[in-house]
């Protein structure tokens, strides 16, 4: 397994993170997963993210292998999932993109368990993300890794699929 370092995303990263989207965007082009695009994700969704202390980067062999946002906001549309753990305080996780030159490395699943050991240390137990009903890798990704269907929301690109896994105690000291 490929060694990982997870940290915080700097404004000395911008660049790279766009890059890394960008490949990301072409390659899910070429399988015909047309889920972002120029309009999202963009620079400043990510400069946002970074500004507020909500973009992480996972580095391997001096590269940026993986990025992630984690915060408590959400869109309108996730009031309507069937969230079995409502009353729970949560995390939601967006934009989780792979650098196209690190996937199929299990790179996306030890991710996944990096942000739900952080979490349940700190004593959050629910973790909640949208994903699009058209990209068959990154439903496999939350599906093998224990993310529930809560619901769904139709936005700009399509059907996309509420989840939520709930992970008590998990890491928890």
């Amino acid at each position: 397994m490929i060694q990982i370092n997870y940290r915080m995303a700097a404004p000395d990263d911008l660049d790279e993170v766009c890059c890394l989207v960008r490949n990301a965007i072409d390659v899910m082009t070429e399988q015909n997963i047309f889920q972002w695009d120029d309009l999202y994700p963009v620079r400043e969704d990510f400069l946002d993210d970074i500004e507020k202390g909500q973009l992480y980067v996972g580095e391997a062999d001096h590269h940026i292998a993986v990025i992630y946002a984690l915060n408590q906001e959400y869109d309108a549309e996730y009031e309507s999932g069937d969230w079995r753990h409502r009353e729970e305080p949560f995390f939601v996780i967006h934009r989780l993109c792979v650098n196209p030159a690190f996937q199929n490395r299990g790179i996306g699943k030890n991710t996944l368990k990096h942000i739900e050991e952080e979490l349940a240390g700190k004593g959050i137990h629910s973790i909640r993300l949208d994903v699009f009903s058209k990209n068959p890798y990154a439903l496999k990704l939350y599906a093998d890794s224990g993310y529930n269907k809560t619901g769904h929301a139709d936005w700009r690109k399509g059907r996309f699929y509420l989840m939520e896994k709930y992970i008590p105690g998990f890491g928890a000291h």
